[in-house]
């Protein structure tokens, strides 16, 4: 019996369309012998929908006109079961059931944490880091900050909310310039490179804030690192085991890696491909030390963060200095990274395979964890009008 996976892509996030290319591709290399994948679109409404439909990319094309062929469904948890529902008035019906959630989504809402939390009240095996490990991963303040606390070499940066420089603009742009310019602008909280500005000037930080505020709420603005090289390494596993990919080094027509090299590189009338379709060296083009130092440092970042599945963490390198600096991890990474593996023999069939099995392997061990206790303390209680009276004792 093949094992029933709900693929679960889209969502409220501006990476939406980028979730749906990383899903699809993912899809298509799934071992359909082995699992009976079902897809699970989250639309930009929130509203979630399944059917056959939605494994054809053209169809997100204009989707409002054809989302009343697919069908709005509910996932629920029922007498140790998962199953997605139909979702039609006060009536759901069962649509399938479901052996593992495989969430293949990018940014706010969705890879932050919030689904893998949902995930986690339903309690179905899920794919990929936990709600820790997924909000840490996202928000770049914090994570430099647990960076920071495990002395992981990272930049110089400053960070604040849009508050706070609605009321001292002047003050923050002060902070600022103490890094000392260039520096990138980045919303806190996003990724795929959206709102982010490479800055030079004293001038053109004021118009760089304004535009990563549009996007998020917390702000951070990192040194550039001179005589830049970005490479970036895939890890695979648990908090127990790690294994790391070959290292990439990624190239951009711009300052740094933008989300037009990530997504839009293949020119217009082409097919995006995702991340598998940036302009990249494999491996990087950097000295034995250096490539080992980097998957080290890859693998103290994913067991910092508490991470799990597939990671991709990015890397800054001084090529003079040989200095190199944790940039972020993507807890989801556009493509699954499955080009990063496929140089050291393993086919994204066999990547998307360990990714599940990690997943339910995990989630057995879990089971042998205690979460709730049999005896039920409130069952000798009752409630007076002065709260709790205890009929069989006081309440300690």
């Amino acid at each position: 019996m093949r094992i029933k996976v709900g693929v679960i892509f889209g969502g409220e996030t501006v990476e939406h369309e980028v979730s749906i290319i990383s899903a699809l591709q993912a899809i298509e290399n799934m071992n359909h012998d082995k699992y009976d994948i079902v897809p699970i679109y989250i639309a930009k409404d929130r509203t979630w929908y399944t059917g056959h439909m939605l494994l054809d990319i053209e169809v997100y094309k204009d989707f409002t006109d054809l989302k009343k062929y697919a069908i709005p469904c509910v996932l629920v948890s029922k007498n140790g079961k998962f199953y997605l529902q139909k979702q039609k008035g006060l009536f759901r019906k069962n649509i399938t059931e479901l052996d593992v959630a495989f969430p293949i989504v990018h940014g706010n809402n969705v890879e932050d944490g919030t689904l893998h939390g949902y995930l986690k009240t339903i309690g179905i095996p899920t794919v990929g880091s936990g709600v820790l490990g997924s909000a840490l991963g996202q928000d770049k303040v914090v994570m430099k900050q647990v960076f920071a606390s495990m002395n992981l070499p990272i930049v110089d940066y400053v960070w604040f909310y849009d508050t706070e420089y609605a009321e001292s603009s002047n003050d923050i742009i002060k902070k600022i310039q103490k890094l000392g310019l260039p520096v990138i602008v980045k919303p806190a909280t996003l990724g795929s490179s959206v709102g982010i500005t490479f800055v030079k000037k004293d001038k053109d930080l004021p118009g760089a804030i304004e535009t990563a505020i549009q996007y998020d709420q917390k702000i951070v603005v990192e040194k550039a690192v001179p005589n830049l090289v970005e490479v970036n390494c895939s890890v695979l596993g648990n908090y127990a085991h790690q294994e790391t990919s070959e290292i990439e080094e990624v190239l951009s027509t711009d300052d740094f890696l933008t989300y037009q090299d990530k997504y839009i590189g293949g020119g217009k009338g082409k097919a995006s491909k995702g991340m598998a379709s940036a302009s990249r060296i494999i491996p990087a083009r950097i000295d034995h030390h250096m490539t080992k130092e980097v998957r080290d440092l890859a693998c103290e970042a994913f067991r910092a963060l508490n991470l799990s599945g597939v990671c991709r963490i990015d890397f800054l390198i001084d090529k003079e200095t040989k200095k190199v600096y944790l940039n972020e991890p993507n807890t989801i990474p556009g493509s699954l990274s499955f080009y990063l593996w496929e140089p050291t023999g393993k086919k994204y069939q066999e990547l998307l395979d360990d990714m599940i099995t990690l997943a339910i392997k995990d989630y057995k061990e879990k089971q042998k964890k205690i979460y709730v206790f049999d005896t039920n303390i409130l069952s000798g209680y009752v409630m007076g009008s002065k709260g709790i009276k205890g009929v069989k004792g006081k309440l300690k």
